[in-house]
C-alpha cells in the first residue's frame, strides 16, 4: 500500500495499533504458540475442552425449530428477554428488554456505540493501561482519543486526572471494571465521584458526556467480592457486557448494550442504537447463539478453581522474588519485570516455553501480563522457569 492512500486517520489508526499487532505477528509467541507443552499465559484463551454443557446446549439449540431459524436474526426478543431478567436477578435494576441490544461480543457493541455519539473532533476518555483495542476504535469512529492514566499506586481512578482531561469537546469515557489489565474493581465511593464529575462538565458542555461501561469481566470477580456497576451512578450510561469470558469461548462471539431505565430520551436512543447495529456491518450475534442464550446464561466456568489458579501463581511467584498485584477481578495478573525492558524479560521468559504479554504491549512499561486462563499442568511446568528466569535477570543487572 502507497503512502498516498493512507489518510491522517488510518495513518492514526494503523500507528495506535503497531505493538499490538507486532506481538500478535512477530513476537516469540505468535511463531511458537502452537508447539506442545509451551506455557501459554498470554491471552485469555481456552487451553482445556469447553464444558461439557456448553457444547450440548450449542447441539439442541442447532437444530432448527422452523423455517426462520436461520433467517437474519436482530435483536431476538426471546434473548433481550433473558438478559433482562439476568439484569435483574444479578443486579436488582429492571432494565426493559426493548433496552438490550444483542451484539457480536462485546467489541462490536463499543464500535456500535462510539459509532452512534461520536462526530468527527469529538474527545473520548479512555483509562490507561487500557484494553488495547480502545484508542483504535475511537480514531475509527472519528473521534479524538484522550487517555488518562491510572492511580499506579492503587490502580484506582485517577479522578482529578479525568476531570482535568474534560474539555468541551469531550463526549464520552470508557470505564473497564473489573480492569482489565489490572484487575481492579472500581469502589461505589470512585464511580460516586465518576458521576458527579460527568455530570457537571455535561452542564458546562450543554450536551452529555456518555459514560461506556465496559464490563467483559463484570463475573469474574474473585473473594466474594461484590460487583458496584458504573452505570449505576449515572443515568447517560451505556452498559456493555459479554459472554465470552464468563463462558470462556471468546471465537463464540455473543454480547449486549444495555441502556439503565435512568437514560434521559432512551427510547431516542433505541432506534439509534438500532440503525448502528445495522450499519456497522450487521453487528448481531450467530443466530443459534441467540437461540441457545437462556442456557448459556446458567453456565460459567469455575471462579472457585479460577480464584485457585491466581492464589498459587502469585504466591509461587512472590516466593521467587517477583512483586505482583493481587487482582479482584479479571483473568489477569500483573508482575513487575525484573529487567527494565519487559520485552526483553519476556523473550528471556520464551527461553523456558513461558509466553506472556509484555507490558509495553498495554501501556504498561516496566511489567508483564499473565492470563490464568493457563491451565494447572502449565502453571506446574512453568515455576521452575520463571525462577531460572529471575535468576539470570538478577545477573544481568550485577556490575
Amino acid at each position: 500500500m502507497t503512502s498516498e492512500l493512507l489518510s491522517p486517520r488510518v495513518k492514526n489508526i494503523l500507528e495506535a495499533m503497531s505493538p499490538i499487532r507486532k506481538f500478535f505477528t512477530e513476537s516469540a509467541w505468535a511463531r511458537r504458540a502452537t508447539e506442545a507443552d509451551v506455557c501459554d499465559f498470554t491471552i485469555g484463551n481456552p487451553h482445556e475442552m469447553p464444558p461439557h454443557s456448553y457444547v450440548e446446549a450449542l447441539k439442541r439449540w442447532v437444530e432448527p425449530r422452523d423455517s426462520h431459524w436461520f433467517a437474519y436474526t436482530m435483536n431476538d426478543p426471546s434473548a433481550r428477554e433473558i438478559v433482562a431478567e439476568s439484569l435483574l436477578k444479578r443486579r436488582g435494576v429492571a432494565f426493559e428488554k426493548e433496552d438490550i441490544f444483542l451484539t457480536n461480543g462485546l467489541s462490536g457493541g463499543l464500535l456500535v456505540v462510539l459509532s452512534a455519539i461520536v462526530e468527527p473532533g469529538d474527545e473520548v476518555l479512555f483509562i490507561s493501561p487500557p484494553w488495547f483495542l480502545y484508542e483504535g476504535m475511537i480514531l475509527a469512529a472519528g473521534g479524538v482519543p484522550v487517555r488518562v492514566k491510572v492511580d499506579m499506586r492503587t490502580f484506582d481512578l485517577d479522578l482529578a486526572g479525568i476531570e482535568r482531561s474534560i474539555t468541551a469537546n469531550t463526549r464520552a469515557i470508557i470505564i473497564n471494571s473489573p480492569h482489565n489489565p489490572t484487575g481492579r474493581i472500581y469502589p461505589p465511593e470512585t464511580l460516586q465521584a465518576l458521576a458527579r464529575i460527568l455530570g457537571q462538565a455535561s452542564g458546562r458542555n450543554g450536551r452529555p458526556v456518555f459514560l461506556i461501561s465496559d464490563e467483559a469481566y463484570s463475573r469474574i470477580v474473585f473473594d466474594n467480592r461484590a460487583y458496584p456497576s458504573p452505570t449505576a451512578f449515572y443515568p447517560n450510561s451505556f452498559l456493555l457486557n459479554t459472554y465470552t469470558k464468563v463462558l470462556l469461548t471468546p471465537g463464540q462471539r455473543i454480547g449486549y448494550i444495555a441502556l439503565p431505565p435512568e437514560m434521559p430520551r432512551r427510547e431516542e436512543m433505541r432506534s439509534i442504537i438500532f440503525a448502528f447495529q445495522m450499519l456497522n456491518g450487521w453487528v448481531f450475534p450467530n443466530a443459534v447463539l441467540q437461540h441457545a442464550l437462556g442456557d448459556l446464561e446458567q453456565i460459567s466456568i469455575d471462579l472457585e478453581h479460577l480464584q485457585g489458579k491466581r492464589d498459587r501463581l502469585v504466591a509461587s511467584l512472590r516466593g521467587m522474588g517477583y512483586e505482583t498485584n493481587l487482582p479482584e477481578g479479571t483473568f489477569y495478573i500483573l508482575v513487575r519485570s525484573p529487567l527494565a525492558e519487559d520485552h526483553v524479560f519476556a523473550e528471556l521468559l520464551s527461553e523456558y516455553d513461558i509466553f506472556c504479554m509484555p507490558g509495553a504491549a498495554l501501556e504498561l512499561p516496566g511489567y508483564i501480563r499473565l492470563s490464568i486462563t493457563a491451565t494447572d499442568r502449565m502453571i506446574d511446568r512453568s515455576l521452575p522457569g520463571f525462577a531460572a528466569a529471575m535468576q539470570r535477570a538478577g545477573e544481568a543487572k550485577q556490575p
